[in-house]
């Protein structure tokens, strides 16, 4: 793969995060975005160091049922912008302080005729902004291989959280961790840091999401701490 053709991006997605970029950058914790750290849900061994490097990220984006370090570091105490689908199921983390979050859903399902109901747990005065199938889920599909809109197959809610950090913030450092696809493409039950694990929906071909992950590893577009 080239990572050169994957940081191509069209003008009308461009517009569209241009106009995204003003909303997430308010969650920030500092108005110039120099750092973002991206976190998936899988299972980690403790490390201060990596906790540490989540934590000190000027935006820290995390994705559907996650959890956050109460005692042992190992992901970190931070979540600004969290990446979710409606099938989430969510853990005691997740609605924590969320008035202080920003809480993005995608919903490529609705391209199939997906259920567009909001869940039934879902607090009354949180809103939710959806990421755009045209501009972010399409566009990523396409590049590992995937035509969403006519398949059904589409990337998981981790990748599609990672592309659109990158997206948003193409100058910035970008530390990425607890994505488990990329150390193990064939698997078929997804672990989780919270909770019971679950079967990889046949909807996804996590093998194509681990090479283009893998390939920006590679070329140093991002940092992947295991």
């Amino acid at each position: 793969m080239n990572s050169a053709v994957h940081d191509e991006v069209s003008a009308q997605e461009e517009a569209y995060y241009d106009i995204l970029r003003p909303l997430v950058s308010t969650y920030s914790r500092t108005p110039h975005i120099r750092s973002v750290a991206v976190v998936g849900n899988q299972p980690l061994a403790p490390s201060a160091q990596r906790a540490a490097v989540i934590d000190a990220a000027d935006l820290v984006f995390r994705v559907n049922g996650f959890r956050l370090d109460e005692d042992e570091p190992t992901v970190g105490r931070r979540a600004d912008v969290v990446v979710f689908n409606r099938g989430v199921r969510p853990t005691p983390w997740f609605f924590q302080d969320y008035t202080r979050r920003l809480y993005l859903m995608i919903e490529p399902g609705r391209m199939h005729e997906e259920n567009p109901k909001i869940p039934d747990f879902w607090p009354r005065d949180l809103g939710i902004v959806t990421l755009a199938n045209r501009e972010v889920i399409v566009p990523l599909n396409r590049v590992i291989g995937q035509q969403s809109a006519v398949d059904g197959l589409w990337a998981t809610t981790g990748t599609t959280m990672l592309w659109t950090a990158t997206r948003l913030f193409p100058n910035a450092t970008v530390d990425v961790a607890g994505l488990s696809f990329v150390d193990a493409p064939e698997q078929r039950t997804w672990s989780h840091a919270f909770g019971d694990p679950s079967a990889v929906g046949p909807e996804h071909l996590i093998a194509n999401e681990g090479r283009l992950v893998r390939d920006w590893i590679s070329s140093g577009r991002i940092r992947f701490h295991r």
